[in-house]
């Protein structure tokens, strides 16, 4: 299997895990307990009904419904990605990265590791709670004992117990508690359904939406829930240790989350029937103990909930640590090869177990379960957010490598990141964006120090791909009349001296620039061969460069052929890359080289026998000046080609370059009604709004050509661009090439004949 990903951060990882890849061949049960040993936590015991005593049993599934929204998505392109992959250990963060590169999935594991290591706290402070009645009797039989205990002086050292079981017991001993603790939690719960009201329940307050007055906000109660849910990929930091990964995840995952949701639905009802709102929304007091018909086993099931919960975290936090350090992400070398370091056959995360633990017990020491479940909210929602990212970019960049065995559907993924980003604004607007700020702080850090970037950059191609020949393919099986929708220019320039002389490079780029598409091509005389194909790629790396110098929006490439008649009756046939069809043909020969006009001229014939606007730059050495000046002259044979010179003008100054360019219009004739004609060119350009002062239309009247190139000559000599017509009669008489070597007394001069009927309205 081919991974799009540098291999200086990668070979030991994949070395290793090769070797390690099973671990200690866990089934689909550990999966599941993991996960639904989290889903079913703390929240569950000792938040929820707060949530159904605040914002009412409606918004209570509202909450259950749109939290499944982002946590349904999220399992499935998980468990999509997860089978179209080796899966080795690091779990969530393994899967992210190599999907997306170390870059963005060292920046999303990085807030996926401190998620799970703060969970860690939370369901041990949770835990803590449990204990309470124990708590209350001890207070109440020792006299000496003033007001209530410290819950820390539980969670803190049971954080330590929970810790030194992991380093010295491992994953084996953690899954074996899991079985236990799930049993536990199932008596529990049974119970808790089993139970009775707690009293008489008055009438006003079996109203579906009906709340405690000034409740908290239905943001703020999610955000507190919202970690309830995010249980789901708890068992995917046993991706190491599983014999099967591919199946056991989705199996695992999917199953735990629908039992999970299930569950809240009916625990949300059986609260509302069971408890007026104000007793629900007593946080001080576990309202399922006094429903359940054995008190006791709610504790029981709450320090059970709890403590697997930690379990989960402390079993798949070391573990994305360890993936991380393997793949060369954290920022000092030294902490990475100390954080990858694995003991024994199964390489238990012995270092990565301990940082985790420190962690853990400083967030055990703020001991507040609100202010940690916020902040666990708003890691957990940017990290599941990138994950349905991932999966949705893979449907869309339509890449024949992703062949996953378990298939989600885009729309599912797409739906999964807009709540995501909904509801962290929801929570709070500003640690949304802070949150967000520091992943691309993150992010920018782990890109400086790696060049590693084909995972990423595969997956946009990839995307870009697909945008672009849906693009192409709409446009092209929705042709418009161009006439009706407005004329663009879509030109291909072809040219052997593309390195040598930019003046032809630089005119297809400004008439491009906004308005319209450039195709550049450097032809290469001589029959094809592959040395000669790799030489005109050498040079076409060089025309790139040189599009990213000058910020060019145009389309390069080379084109061998034995002649130049022959290489431009190809380039006629070229369809549009823009998705419209080209319309003209930009050629251009040197004023001092009259020799080259002879191909100027071939393929001026052969593109008006082809329906082609022809363009003809006769460059100079002046190479547009200062760009300040554009003079068009405009005389009564070339009356026809007038709309398409004035729009070149304008599409010229619309450029950055020649943002302060003027332009000037002549009006020549050789007929008493001069003046009459320049007020007809005066009314065009005012109807059609260009960007023409009417002081700088001139009427000009001339006896004769010699006479008119004199009036050229006279009045642009200074110009920066000369813009000039050539009729029919001009091609095709055999006078072309003395056509183009008129008006010697200016510098650049672009030729125009067109084919097109163009309106300026």
């Amino acid at each position: 299997m081919r991974f799009n990903f540098g291999q200086r951060n990668r070979s030991r990882f994949e070395d290793n895990n090769i070797v390690q890849q099973h671990g200690h061949g866990f089934g689909t049960a550990p999966v599941f307990l993991a996960s639904i040993s989290t889903i079913l936590g703390a929240i569950l015991f000792l938040r929820f009904g707060y949530a159904v005593g605040h914002v009412g049993l409606l918004k209570s599934i509202a909450i259950v419904l749109i939290g499944h929204l982002v946590t349904i998505p999220t399992v499935l392109a998980v468990s999509e990605v997860a089978t179209n992959r080796r899966v080795a250990g690091g779990g969530a963060y393994y899967i992210v990265s190599r999907s997306f590169g170390t870059s963005i999935g060292g920046t999303i594991g990085i807030a996926l590791y401190i998620s799970q290591a703060i969970s860690i706290a939370f369901y041990m402070v949770a835990f803590a709670q449990a204990f309470g009645p124990v708590f209350e009797w001890i207070v109440a039989y020792y006299d000496r004992i003033e007001g209530p205990i410290d819950l820390r002086w539980l969670s803190v050292p049971g954080t330590i117990i929970l810790i030194l079981i992991m380093l010295t017991k491992g994953a084996d001993m953690g899954v074996s508690l899991l079985w236990l603790i799930c049993g536990l939690l199932a008596v529990s719960l049974a119970t808790f359904f089993m139970g009775k009201p707690t009293g008489v329940m008055d009438p006003d307050s079996m109203r579906i939406t009906q709340g405690i007055a000034d409740g908290d906000s239905f943001g703020k109660v999610f955000a507190i829930c919202f970690p309830a849910f995010t249980g789901m990929i708890a068992g995917l930091g046993l991706s190491g240790d599983l014999r099967n990964p591919q199946r056991s995840i989705p199996l695992g995952t999917i199953g735990a989350t629908l039992a999970g949701l299930v569950i809240y639905l009916l625990v949300a009802v059986k609260l509302f029937q069971s408890a007026p709102p104000e007793q629900l929304a007593n946080v001080d007091e576990i309202i399922m103990a006094k429903i359940s018909i054995w008190p006791s086993a709610i504790y029981i099931g709450l320090g059970a909930a709890s403590f697997s919960s930690a379990l989960g975290s402390i079993m798949v936090a070391p573990r994305t640590l360890q993936a991380l350090a393997k793949d060369n992400v954290l920022p000092i070398p030294a902490l990475n090869r100390l954080m990858q370091t694995g003991v024994g056959k199964s390489q238990e995360p012995i270092p990565a177990t301990f940082v985790s633990g420190i962690i853990a017990v400083v967030f055990v020491a703020i001991g507040e379960l609100n202010f940690i479940a916020q902040i666990l909210t708003m890691f957990f929602l940017v990290t599941y957010g990138a994950l349905c990212v991932v999966s949705f970019l893979e449907h869309f960049a339509g890449n024949p490598s992703y062949r996953p065995t378990f298939h989600s559907r885009w729309y599912v993924s797409l739906l999964g990141t807009v709540m995501c980003g909904l509801m962290m604004i929801q929570i709070h607007l500003f640690f949304a964006i802070v949150s967000i700020v520091l992943m691309i702080a993150v992010y920018i850090g782990l890109r400086q120090g790696s060049s590693e970037q084909r995972g990423m950059s595969a997956i946009f191609q990839g995307a870009m791909f697909q945008l672009t020949r849906w693009l192409q393919t709409t446009l092209q099986k929705n042709r418009v009349n161009l006439s009706e929708s407005g004329w663009r220019p879509s030109i291909v320039a072809i040219t052997q001296f593309g390195e040598c002389r930019l003046g032809h490079f630089d005119l297809l780029r400004w008439l491009c620039h906004r308005h319209g598409f450039g195709h550049f091509i450097q032809f290469f005389p001589g029959d094809y061969s592959f040395p000669e194909e790799i030489s005109a790629r050498i040079h076409v790396d060089a025309l790139i460069q040189q599009t990213e110098a000058s910020k060019a929006g145009i389309f390069v490439d080379s084109l061998i052929c034995p002649s130049f008649q022959l290489a431009l009756s190809h380039v006629l046939q070229m369809p549009g890359i823009s998705g419209l069809p080209n319309n003209s043909i930009l050629l251009e020969f040197d004023k001092n080289h009259p020799e080259e006009i002879g191909e100027v001229k071939q393929g001026t014939l052969l593109a008006v026998e082809s329906l082609f606007n022809v363009l003809i730059l006769r460059s100079t050495k002046y190479r547009f000046g200062y760009r300040s000046s554009i003079h068009v002259w405009v005389n009564d044979p070339n009356i026809s080609n007038v709309p398409m010179m004035l729009l070149l003008a304008y599409i010229l100054v619309g450029h950055p370059e020649w943002k302060r360019a003027k332009i000037r219009l002549f009006a020549c004739s050789d007929s008493w009604e001069t003046e009459l004609d320049a007020d007809k060119l005066a009314t065009v350009i005012k109807g059609g709004r260009l960007p023409i002062s009417m002081q700088n239309v001139t009427s000009v009247s001339y006896d004769n050509y010699e006479t008119l190139e004199q009036e050229v000559t006279q009045r642009s000599a200074q110009a920066d661009l000369v813009i000039v017509g050539l009729t029919a009669e001009d091609i095709t008489s055999g006078n072309l090439e003395q056509e183009l070597q008129r008006y010697q007394g200016v510098n650049d001069v672009l030729f125009v004949h067109s084919i097109e009927q163009i309106s300026i309205d």
